[in-house]
Formats: structure tokens, C-alpha cells, sequence
């Protein structure tokens, strides 16, 4: 039976959409999955004589620092790692058993990549830790746990990405621990550090977090085995119809129709409420560098970048698959790509302004820092709103509305057209910005990066126009992809 489930799988993947269209997209994942490899090997080697240079104990400090590892572990999982499952409705209806289908959509997790990396830092680690004459059984027990925990989170990030207030619950007790971390209320790490440390010390200890993911596992199984049934999980929900007065945008005509039809997907589905989430997340960004004084000068400028840009990152890079439901529907009728596409980008821009304007809490560490965000906001709406929407061309990935997972993507959506277009987002404000301090200071490296900004918005309409013409030529093949609904 699950020989079935591997078979039909292998024929979804390589049916897909976006399977064989391009060698040189097999070739940059290839090279992304070895280099991040690399990485992590190399930091499960080198770790242990890093912290022993600085003189301190290696293991004892890694066990010390496994809680935010894990924690953010978790929270990467969230925000990237999507959730395998099977085009369910079709086998219920077939002799497959309810058991089988769930156990094999809860071990295709087991595989993730984002399971599996940790081995590459975590093995190595413990074959340094055997060399410099740590227990051998210790070193064991110790890893047994680190696997649990690995699955406890793999488990954990299916369940809170599908019972939303346990997302809510989980999020509020992580802000917490940061803050009272941060204001040295409280230590978490004070209790935590003698835990990992009695996986390796104790013989039972570690056998806590096997049965936690025993138990785990047993929760998860039971919510998907009792929602498989059409008319309960895999049934669509319905809300109360509600209607809203925004008739005033009839007066931009065909930009205020599209305009409409954005601001009610947007308050409508989960998925797209999720967007609203996130670009609140990113006006945080820039705690991380701002108040550091030890990042590099030129990092603040990536900073302003994803400050001001939270909603054209992860609303616009699905442009146009945020449609993909009626995408049919309206390439019959006499729609005009022009409309369609200015209507994205005034709402990305108008997004822009608002996080910029909700933004001026960094006024806090002077105007220097809130003229970067200002600067990051011109280059956003200047040219990362239309590399966003050029992207889109390439994008064919359907989405699910009703879902609030991948939010900031979905791996089916990756090929190396949008991956190229990508690159200037971050890294041609930065090269900008390095000029300007290379060359002359600060104020100089503002210039180029919003002056690249200014030339955007200037040429504005030509860059519209090869963007409709790629719309155009790409037109019937995102038709096709977006019929796959698996």
C-alpha cells in the first residue's frame, strides 16, 4: 500500500507544473543543498575548537544555546517549511484504510530537508566530542534526544500550522521569554542547560523527549484520522456573506475594480491575512540591526530594505497566483494587463507607505536610521515593486487561500528566472550603498540607493510595458499550471 502512495507521489511530482522545465533549476538547488551542507558540516567540526579558543567549555556551552536553537528551529519551520500531504478526497472514496493514508502523510515529513540538515552539524559534532574523549554512550543518548527534539518540532509545526490559536498560544510564549531574556527578568537558559546536559550524563533522562514525540506523534494521528472525512477537516468552510461599500474606488475605473477585488481577497482569506501578519513582523526587522553596533555599516541600508518592504515580499512575490482560482475566468474576458498590473502595484506601494509611516518608532535611534528606512522605501516602490511583479510572470504555483502555510513561499514556485530577478532586491541596494561609503560617506551611498529609486518610478511605464509583454508571452502556460490543483 504505501508502495502506491511513493508511486502516486513520484507521478504528482513529475507531472507538476514546474518539473523538467529548466536543468539549470535542478543545478542551482544542487549547489544550494551542497553549499548549505558544507556549512553545517563545517560548523559541526569547528565548533567545538571556536568555543575552545575563546575558553569555554564546548559542550556545555551548545547545550546552553539548544533552547534558542530549537525555538528557532520552530520558527523558521513556520514561516518556510510546507506541509506534505496527499491529494486525500480522491482515495476516500477508494480501498485505501484512513490509518494507512495519515501514518504515510506524517512520514513524508520525516524526509524534510529541514529534518535531516541537522544531522549534517549534530553527527559531525559528536564524532569531534568521541575524538577529545567524551563518553561514547553519553555522546548517544545525547544525540537519541537532539532527534526527538528535531521530530518534536517537525510535529509541533504541523499542529500550530493547522490549529491557528495553538500558533497564537506558542508565539506569545516565545516573545515573552525573548523580552524578559532581553531585560534580564528571567534566564531561561538557568533551567534548560542542566536538561541537555542529563542527556548525556543520566542513562533515562533522554527516553523524556522520545516519549514526548511517541506522544506527539499519537496527537497528530488522532486530529488528522478524525477531520479525514469530506464533510468534516476536508470540507470547505463557509462564513456568513458580508457585504462592503467600497464604491467609492469606482472612480479610478479599471484600476479601482482590480483595487476592490485585492482589498476583499485580502479580508477574506486566511492566506492572504497571513501577508498582513507578516509585513507587521518585518517593521521589527530592524531591531535586529539597528540596534547593534557591531554589524557592518553597510547592513542597515538591507535593513530599510526589509522594513519598508514586508507586504512586496511576501504578498507581491505571488502576484499573480494570488488570482490563480479565477485566473481562467478572467483571461476570457476583455481584461487589459496594463490594469491588472498597475492595480498590484499601486497596493504594493501604498503598503510600502503605510510600514514606512508605521516605521517611525526607529526615530528612536535618531533620523539617520529612519532616513535609511525612508531611503529602503523609495528603492522598494522605485524597483522592487516592479522586479516583484516581472516575477510573478514566472511564478505558476496555485494557491491555496484557505490556507495560512508558505507564507513566504512554496519550493513548486522556485526556478531560476524569479531567483535571478531576486538577486537585485538585496543585493544592488547594498552594492549601491558599499559605493556610496567606499567612496564617501553615508549621505552618498543614501543618494545612489534612492536615486536608483527615482530612475524606477521615472521609467516607469516602459518597465510596465515589458512586464505586460512577458504577462502576454507567459499567459498560457501559467493557464496550465494553475488547472493543477495537486
Amino acid at each position: 500500500m504505501i508502495k502506491k502512495f511513493i508511486y502516486l507521489e513520484w507521478k504528482a511530482f513529475t507531472r507538476s507544473a514546474s518539473f523538467g522545465k529548466s536543468v539549470a533549476m535542478k543545478i542551482v538547488i544542487g549547489f544550494f543543498m551542497i553549499y548549505f551542507s558544507l556549512l553545517f558540516i563545517a560548523g559541526g567540526v569547528g565548533v567545538f575548537y571556536v568555543l575552545k579558543e575563546m575558553k569555554l567549555e564546548p559542550f556545555e556551552t551548545i547545550n546552553k544555546f539548544l533552547i534558542y536553537y530549537f525555538m528557532f528551529d520552530l520558527i523558521i519551520r513556520l514561516l518556510l517549511q510546507a506541509i506534505p500531504v496527499l491529494n486525500i478526497r480522491p482515495l476516500l472514496v477508494l480501498p485505501f484504510k484512513k490509518p494507512t493514508i495519515v501514518h504515510f502523510s506524517l512520514g513524508k515529513t520525516a524526509l524534510s530537508f529541514f529534518n535531516w540538515i541537522h544531522a549534517l552539524f549534530f553527527i559531525p559534532f559528536s564524532i569531534v566530542l568521541v575524538l577529545e574523549g567524551y563518553s561514547l554512550t553519553g555522546v548517544i543518548l545525547w544525540n537519541l534526544a537532539i532527534i526527538a527534539l528535531i521530530y518534536i518540532n517537525n510535529f509541533l509545526n504541523i499542529i500550530l500550522s493547522n490549529i491557528d490559536k495553538l500558533f497564537v498560544v506558542f508565539l506569545a510564549v516565545v516573545v515573552s521569554l525573548a523580552a524578559a531574556q532581553y531585560y534580564k527578568l528571567f534566564d531561561i537558559t538557568t533551567f534548560t542547560t542542566p536538561v541537555f546536559m542529563g542527556f548525556y550524563k543520566t542513562g533515562w533522562i533522554f527516553l523524556i523527549p522520545i516519549l514526548v514525540l511517541g506522544g506527539l506523534y499519537a496527537f497528530t494521528f488522532k486530529y488528522f484520522k478524525s477531520n479525514l472525512f469530506l464533510d468534516a477537516g476536508l470540507s470547505k468552510k463557509e462564513d456568513i456573506a458580508t457585504t462592503e461599500d467600497l464604491s467609492w474606488l469606482n472612480q479610478f475605473g479599471t484600476l479601482g475594480t482590480f483595487l476592490k477585488n485585492d482589498i476583499k481577497l485580502i479580508k477574506r482569506n486566511k492566506r492572504s491575512k497571513t501577508t498582513i501578519v507578516m509585513s507587521v513582523v518585518f517593521l521589527f526587522y530592524g531591531l535586529i540591526f539597528f540596534g547593534n553596533m557591531h554589524q557592518p555599516p553597510v547592513m542597515q541600508i538591507f535593513a530599510g530594505i526589509f522594513v519598508s518592504g514586508g507586504f512586496l515580499f511576501v504578498f507581491g512575490q505571488f502576484v499573480p497566483s494570488w488570482d490563480s482560482s479565477y485566473y481562467q475566468l478572467m483571461m476570457t474576458q476583455n481584461i487589459p494587463y496594463r490594469g491588472y498590473i498597475t492595480s498590484k502595484w499601486w497596493l504594493i506601494v501604498i503598503a510600502t507607505f503605510v510600514s514606512t509611516i508605521l516605521a517611525s518608532f526607529y526615530l528612536f535611534y535618531g533620523w539617520e536610521t529612519y532616513l535609511i528606512i525612508v531611503v529602503g522605501a523609495i528603492y522598494n516602490i522605485g524597483v522592487n515593486s516592479h522586479l516583484v511583479l516581472l516575477g510573478g510572470a514566472f511564478t505558476k504555483t496555485p494557491i491555496d487561500l484557505s490556507s495560512a502555510g508558505g507564507a513566504f513561499g512554496d519550493k513548486k514556485a522556485f526556478n531560476v528566472n524569479s531567483m535571478l530577478l531576486s538577486l537585485p532586491k538585496i543585493f544592488l541596494p547594498l552594492i549601491l550603498y558599499w559605493v556610496g561609503l567606499h567612496f564617501g560617506d553615508k549621505t552618498i551611498g543614501l543618494v545612489l540607493v534612492a536615486g536608483a529609486g527615482v530612475l524606477g518610478f521615472i521609467f516607469k511605464d516602459k518597465v510596465f510595458s515589458l512586464i505586460e509583454k512577458r504577462y502576454k508571452i507567459e499567459k498560457y502556460s501559467t493557464i496550465s499550471a494553475y488547472k493543477q490543483k495537486n
